[in-house]
């Protein structure tokens, strides 16, 4: 019950100063010019992110329990496709995939391509030569993660919507000075990292008192509690009609969450995490491949209609979900 209850904690506070880090974020955006685009691609998708930075870092270094950190990483990117469909739910105007603009397939292309790596890497174990103690596919996700940043940043400059063109002239916190700013986002950005350091020791816990397996809470519960800053944020910016910062929090979120398992590795003296890591995460690797997938679809077609309260995507980004929630489940 006691950790259960810690985890509550934790989560409330990832929640409440997640949220006003992601705040604050945007406010340094605006003052140092950056731009809200670059924010929600890059920039909010790495706040938003922080919780499976630290919590995936101290998974390893602190707790020894990479299987805590690569279910954390793999579980949010799976848990912020499901979110699109959440969103979706909640925009009522139209599918939310024929309000956002086309340029968002780069940064999920990318995402996929990482994922592919991780995919493989898990497939191949220990049979692929490290550098040192670190895995050849870490390298490999660095290369790609900044050349991700690189490409959505030029394309977001050549690309630019009619929405983030009204929104880059507009200020919205004149009355806020830039100390200010940097003041509260450092603090909210140390209480998200407080909360997030003990989330591995209470999954390890969780694991052994339900017997669920590590792989499982870790790509469950760790997941969920971690990407919380993404849904508080992702549903504040839907309901403000900011589809864009919205969804580009999210699929960037995902690039910066396999840039975090490369980061991991760095600090995972051992040798290649994904050698010391259960094969089955591969399932949820796999799933948020298809779930982006159908999120690119969906992009891409542009349907006009929703079946019920959901576009059709929508429910195809839940069923993978569902699926991918049992599969875990059988292999625990």
């Amino acid at each position: 019950m006691l950790l259960w209850i810690v985890f509550i904690v934790c989560t409330t506070a990832i929640v409440f100063a997640g949220t006003r880090l992601s705040k604050y974020g945007d406010i340094i955006a605006e003052k140092t010019g950056l731009g809200r685009t670059w924010i929600g691609v890059v920039l909010m998708a790495s706040v938003t992110s922080l919780p499976e930075l630290v919590t995936g870092i101290s998974s390893v270094t602190y707790a020894g329990v990479p299987d805590i950190a690569t279910g954390d990483v793999l579980g949010s990117c799976v848990f912020n496709m499901l979110i699109l469909a959440v969103l979706d739910a909640i925009y009522r105007p139209m599918p939310i995939s024929a309000k956002a603009h086309h340029g968002h397939v780069l940064s999920a292309g990318f995402g996929i391509l990482m994922l592919g790596v991780v995919v493989t890497a898990l497939f191949l174990g220990g049979r692929l030569q490290p550098l040192g103690w670190i895995g050849v596919y870490s390298i490999m996700i660095i290369f790609v993660y900044l050349l991700a940043m690189r490409m959505v940043y030029s394309y977001e400059k050549r690309q630019i919507t009619e929405y983030v063109q009204e929104m880059a002239v507009e200020l919205k916190y004149q009355e806020i000075q830039t100390r200010t700013a940097v003041a509260h986002y450092v603090f909210n950005a140390v209480i998200v990292i407080i909360a997030a350091v003990f989330l591995p020791g209470i999954g390890e816990g969780l694991a052994a008192s339900t017997g669920l397996g590590q792989t499982f809470v870790g790509n469950i519960f760790i997941a969920v509690s971690t990407s919380l800053p993404e849904v508080v944020v992702s549903v504040s910016a839907v309901k403000m009609d900011a589809v864009d910062l919205a969804i580009g929090n999210l699929f960037g979120s995902n690039i910066f969450n396999i840039f975090i398992l490369a980061l991991d590795d760095l600090f995972f003296f051992k040798g290649p995490i994904l050698s010391f890591v259960q094969s089955s995460h591969a399932v949820s690797a796999a799933s948020a491949i298809m779930m982006t997938a159908i999120a690119i679809i969906g992009l891409t077609y542009r349907t006009e209609k929703k079946r019920l309260f959901l576009a059709w995507d929508s429910i195809g980004i839940v069923l993978a979900y569902v699926v991918n929630l049992m599969l875990l489940y059988s292999l625990r």
